[in-house]
């Protein structure tokens, strides 16, 4: 867990560390116990439950999201919050929390205060509301303030006080001041507890206690308690009060600070706070118009989505961790994926618009005008930014921390920034012709931003880049690219004719469109094998990458050259394809310099996009949109438990690389809406190819 923002230091990283890490951990005391997990319905709100002889347990696991009409707070309270209740019998919990500020690279003190007997706030009374209460309709279980049950806030608070240290390898933060206070930010905070007891009047028994930890740079906390059916402690981690407020000096602005985000707590309070999130996430996906097969699947994608947008710029961040491996041994595929990708943020608003989610874009929309007014000194983009805008994010390994299962390096920032990679320019000429079309009119001014970078693009085509996959190798003519490259030319040319904007380049932009489309049929074309190739100088290497033909409608589905392309992608690797278990490999790394060593599992992305070419071939074979059904089936299963997807998977169906992964859930949204529209088409007539 990275805080208070994606990119800020993290103060939990087990995963790349199990002893240096840090972690936060609530658990069953008991032997025998069986876990199932889920989000609760239409939200982000994590429900794990213990199951065992003696007692059924649950942690709900949610942070504050307000809605305009709530009974306790307009503004977004930023706690952790993890409530911990026994529903039948009785259980015993093990509570531990170790912080590693930074990274784990600086060290703590920790304090645990307690409040004199007089001070020690009285347990409280409260009468459920039960006309009102979501609680009381839909989760029964956590209808705990009954006439006259009590609650009482902890008479501890574990305070976490970071050291400052001076890093000696480099801070690896952007030089924009916005950015440097959140990459930088490591903050105290603090662990209170409020509890709930039973009808009867018994109460929970709940005592922090310090202990030490192998590796650690600080003492954390550790509590073992047993709860009994109708008991409930909820813990809450947070910055302080104290820490947030220390930059300020007028006392009105403290006041209000206090009045806002540190309120009185006790158990309505969160219940309230729950309720409050819970119909936050309930409202906003039932704006999702998506109403095919894979419903359940699709909702859950946009709600992670959601919680992927950094809501101050708009920004998506592509995951929210970092160095997850994409191969598993040391073999450096590990990256930082807490910044914006142009690409990916495309991607990301075509897909919420698709399930008419349109604030997300015009969220999205003025990030981009942010970003096109503030271009490079060619007048191009970056393919990445930070999460408000900045441009550098210089890349840094902390050789301290093992790696996950040991796969090092473990890198934070990222130096594929300065990457040329003309791909982005068609990605987001897309997103913005769509946003036009289905969301809100394109108007002058962010014209006059886009036609800019159309005008790049005239200039800069025939330039070899990096290509989408980032390749750390040599600059190639990358096939995609130059499709990328048609596309925004194409959609600048749409907008023109749809909407009559001045453009005097016009006629030029219809040339380098036609001379683009003609080169990739010509160069990129290899007769011989019979498929599209990945860049002029390698036609003889496959990459799923040039699935998105059809996708952006640079070819046709039914096109006979589509058709061969698709036919040899989905031969397994040893017989020239890239298709295993109906799993794509984005490429084969044997064939491909990408610069790097090592195999990689195989794309999620790569795998929606062949489903999705499959549908819009399914005109001339119905056996397509069979097969693109299947395939989709069967990559869901390829999700976690609770339907979440990782950037790739690797042979024994194990989850590779950052996680969840944005790309990935992008692509399912948009290989489920159009599969459905093609299922929902007069079913054509099968015709041999």
């Amino acid at each position: 867990m990275c805080w208070p923002e994606f990119d800020s230091p993290s103060v939990f990283c087990r995963l790349l560390d199990k002893d240096k890490g840090g972690h936060f951990s609530i658990t069953p005391t008991c032997d025998k116990v069986t876990c199932k997990q889920q989000y609760l319905p239409f939200s982000n709100v994590l429900s794990t439950k213990f199951l065992a002889e003696d007692g059924v347990g649950v942690v709900t696991d949610f942070m504050h999201r307000p809605r305009p009409s709530s009974r306790s707070h307009r503004h977004m309270l930023p706690w952790v919050m993890r409530s911990v209740e026994v529903i039948r019998g009785e259980m015993e919990f093990q509570l531990e929390c170790f912080p590693a500020f930074d990274y784990a690279r600086a060290s703590h003190d920790l304090e645990i205060k307690v409040a004199p007997p007089n001070e020690t706030p009285q347990p409280e009374l409260h009468a459920a509301d039960a006309e009102n209460s979501i609680f009381q309709s839909v989760f029964m279980h956590w209808d705990l303030a009954g006439e006259g049950a009590e609650s009482h806030v902890g008479s501890q608070r574990a305070i976490f006080t970071p050291k400052p240290v001076v890093h000696e390898e480099g801070l690896g933060v952007s030089t924009n001041p916005e950015d440097v206070a959140a990459q930088t930010a490591v903050h105290q905070m603090d662990l209170r507890f409020v509890v709930g007891c039973a009808g009867t009047g018994s109460c929970p028994h709940v005592v922090l206690e310090a202990a030490d930890h192998p590796g650690r740079l600080g003492q954390g906390v550790v509590t073992r308690f047993k709860l009994h059916e109708g008991q409930r402690a909820v813990f809450i981690l947070r910055t302080t009060p104290e820490a947030a407020t220390a930059h300020m000096d007028n006392q009105n602005e403290i006041a209000l600070f206090y009045s806002r985000y540190d309120p009185a707590l006790n158990m309505k309070e969160v219940e309230d706070l729950l309720e409050d999130t819970l119909l936050y996430w309930l409202n906003w996906i039932r704006s999702c118009s998506y109403s095919g097969r894979w419903l359940e699947n699709v909702e859950r994608s946009a709600l992670i989505l959601k919680l992927m947008t950094y809501e101050p710029t708009g920004a998506v961040v592509a995951a929210v961790t970092f160095s997850l491996p994409e191969a598993i041994g040391v073999h450096g595929r590990n990256w930082d994926y807490r910044f914006t990708w142009v690409r990916d943020s495309a991607f990301t608003m075509y897909a919420l618009m698709r399930l008419g989610l349109n604030r997300e874009a015009r969220s999205y929309m003025s990030f981009v005008g942010r970003i096109c007014r503030e271009k490079n000194p060619d007048g191009g983009l970056q393919i990445m930014y930070t999460l408000r805008g900045g441009r550098d994010m210089p890349e840094l390994i902390l050789p301290h921390l093992e790696g996950y299962r040991g796969c090092a390096p473990v890198r934070i920032g990222n130096g594929a920034a300065d990457h040329l990679q003309l791909d982005i320019y068609g990605e987001l000429m897309d997103a913005v012709y769509l946003y036009n079309k289905f969301s809100n009119p394109l108007s002058y001014d962010q014209w006059v931003d886009v036609r800019a970078l159309v005008d790049y693009v005239c200039d800069n085509y025939d330039q070899p880049d990096m290509g989408i996959w980032e390749v750390r190798g040599k600059k190639q003519n990358f096939t995609y690219s130059k499709i990328q490259c048609w596309v925004a030319l194409d959609r600048g040319i749409r907008l023109v004719e749809k909407r009559d904007f001045p453009c005097h380049s016009l006629d030029r932009w219809r040339r380098t469109r036609d001379h683009i489309y003609e080169e990739v049929m010509e160069r990129a074309w290899n007769p011989r094998l019979g498929f599209f190739g990945q860049s002029y100088e390698n036609v003889d290497t496959l990459d799923a990458a040039v699935l998105a033909m059809p996708l952006v409608i640079f070819l046709d589905g039914t096109d006979p050259r589509m058709i061969k392309t698709m036919r040899r992608i989905m031969l397994p690797p040893h017989k020239g394809g890239l298709t295993a278990n109906n799993l794509v490999f984005r490429y084969n790394v044997v064939e491909t310099d990408d610069g790097l060593s090592g195999e990689e599992g195989t794309f999620s992305l790569c795998t929606f996009w062949l489903a999705e070419a499959l549908s819009r071939a399914s005109r001339i074979d119905i056996t397509f949109l069979y097969k693109a059904q299947v395939i989709i089936d069967e990559m869901i299963m390829y999700g976690n438990h609770v339907g979440l997807f990782s950037e790739e998977i690797d042979k024994s169906g194990s989850h590779l690389g950052n996680f969840p992964q944005a790309f990935t859930h992008i692509a399912l949204i948009s290989a489920a809406f159009n599969v459905d529209r093609a299922l929902k088409q007069k079913k054509p007539q099968s015709a041999a190819i």
